[in-house]
């Protein structure tokens, strides 16, 4: 009789402890920057027009986004009228030199950018185009299939996050 009242007791407090760290956590992480009357996003297709395409980062990074808008705000997305509307299109994706070594190249830098066009359908005063360039390094001794392998999470984390604060955060 002890142990289970122990276990219920453990239970309760750990219930507890964990709804209270999440309400506090979501609380901190939703609504950004968001103005109430704004119920509404739509996120567009980010196109890639970049001179070398990588085939799986305009849809990855379109679902990203839209995956971390869905979990993070409290806007509902629309494929209609928004209040909000997210364009996007890779302008730049490109492979840099970045570290010599020995008269050798040792390293590289993965170059992308990303034209981002924000309407804000409520505040007109709000819109802005912004480029978003990020630059992941990677070894030399790796081809460019193999870099954006192992630099794939990495880009789509990075780029999602800026894209995001850029919109959200007022940055």
């Amino acid at each position: 009789m002890k142990n289970s009242r122990n276990r219920y007791a453990h239970w309760l407090i750990a219930s507890i402890a964990f709804f209270s760290i999440q309400g506090t956590c979501r609380y901190s992480m939703k609504d950004v920057s968001i103005p109430p009357e704004v119920k509404t996003v739509k996120v567009n297709y980010i196109e890639n027009r970049a001179r070398y395409i990588n085939p799986l980062l305009s849809p990855s990074l379109t679902d990203k986004l839209r995956q971390k808008i869905i979990n993070q705000t409290r806007l509902n997305q629309t494929n209609g009228e928004a209040d909000y509307d997210i364009n996007g299109v890779i302008t730049d994706y490109s492979q840099s030199t970045s570290g010599i070594s020995n008269q050798q190249v040792a390293s590289n830098n993965l170059n992308i950018t990303v034209h981002i066009i924000f309407r804000n359908r409520l505040d007109e005063k709000k819109n802005f185009e912004a480029d978003i360039t990020r630059n992941f390094p990677f070894s030399a001794s790796l081809s460019l299939p193999q870099a954006e392998a192992q630099l794939k999470d990495q880009i789509l984390t990075n780029l999602t996050d800026e894209i995001f604060n850029r919109i959200f955060s007022n940055w």
